[in-house]
């Protein structure tokens, strides 16, 4: 017991000086801030749930005491909740169907489940962030223009790069919200891999290539991108909400390309080569996306097994 408390303040305290370290305005700090919910990830998948929370807890009342109440407030939100809940989702577990006198084997959470839930967060903490800008749409874009004629210097004058300005306005809330989903799915798997290789994880490591979105998403994804034109607002939601759904679809796009490439002898040129390129130019993610889709418009996983008479491994 005292080992899970002191590994709980343990990761409490490193979670948050990584989170405050944004305060120096060191590069450094950018990447410290955005593994923040490492360590606490890291308990909650090695030493429990409450572990996690305890050391969350602890985070935020040192912030609130030292830094500043609001400070506190952020990290709670976008930081120990987010990944109290998902390190508690990945460790649970029910008994799968069995035969009579067959012990049931466990049947544990969707990853795909979980990939949903962290695009929600990434969604709900974007707009959450954009509220301290303003209660509406049109205070919330002048605070970002505001901001981002700051950030161009002392050469910029009112009305010079407006254009440039405006664009900016108009992709920051998706943005943030894609720099979110990727960073929560980067801890979350940094995470598993760190309490997987000390033994730690209670459950197995699934099979990444068969991840699947729960069939609800794409409804969610058709009403979000409904709402992008809308307007004000909630054309700002719809708007963040879409770009975190489609970095959902890009990593099962991910696993569709992993599951496509199997029998081919060129699979690690294909992949690697597809990796890199994404890296350095973006635009082949939007490939990605579009086989995510594809997928679950026409089952491509599924008919590549069909085609091979193969049986599809079960999905995550």
């Amino acid at each position: 017991m005292m080992i899970n408390i002191l590994i709980a303040l343990a990761a409490g305290c490193a979670s948050a000086l990584m989170f405050v370290s944004i305060i120096s305005g060191a590069l450094i700090s950018l990447l410290l801030f955005y593994l923040a919910p490492l360590p606490l990830m890291v308990a909650a998948l090695g030493w429990g749930v409450l572990a996690a929370a305890i050391g969350g807890l602890v985070a935020a009342l040192g912030l609130a005491a030292l830094v500043s109440f609001p400070y506190a407030i952020a990290f709670v939100v976008t930081i120990a909740v987010p990944a109290c809940w998902l390190g508690h989702l990945a460790l649970l577990a029910r008994p799968a169907e069995a035969a009579p006198g067959e012990t049931p084997a466990l049947e544990w959470y969707p990853v795909g489940r979980l990939i949903a839930w962290m695009a929600a967060f990434a969604a709900a903490t974007t707009m959450a962030a954009l509220f301290t800008l303003g209660t509406d749409g049109a205070a919330i874009n002048d605070s970002l223009r505001n901001g981002l004629q700051r950030a161009l210097g002392p050469r910029s004058t009112p009305g010079s790069d407006a254009a440039l300005v405006d664009a900016l306005v108009a992709i920051a809330p998706p943005a943030a919200a894609t720099v979110a989903m990727l960073t929560l799915t980067l801890n979350l798997w940094l995470a598993a891999k760190i309490t997987s290789t000390s033994n730690r994880l209670s459950r197995p490591w699934p099979d990444l290539r068969t991840v699947t979105l729960p069939p609800m998403t794409l409804a969610v994804l058709s009403l979000a991108l409904a709402l992008s034109f809308v307007g004000g607002l909630t054309s700002m939601f719809g708007k963040t909400a879409s770009a975190a759904l489609f970095v959902a679809y890009g990593l099962t796009g991910a696993a569709t390309l992993h599951t496509l490439t199997m029998a081919s002898r060129s699979r690690l040129f294909l992949l690697s080569s597809t990796y890199a390129l994404m890296l350095i130019f973006l635009w082949p993610a939007v490939g990605l996306i579009a086989l995510g889709l594809g997928d679950a418009f026409l089952n491509l996983r599924q008919r590549y097994f069909e085609r091979r008479s193969m049986p599809p491994p079960p999905t995550h």
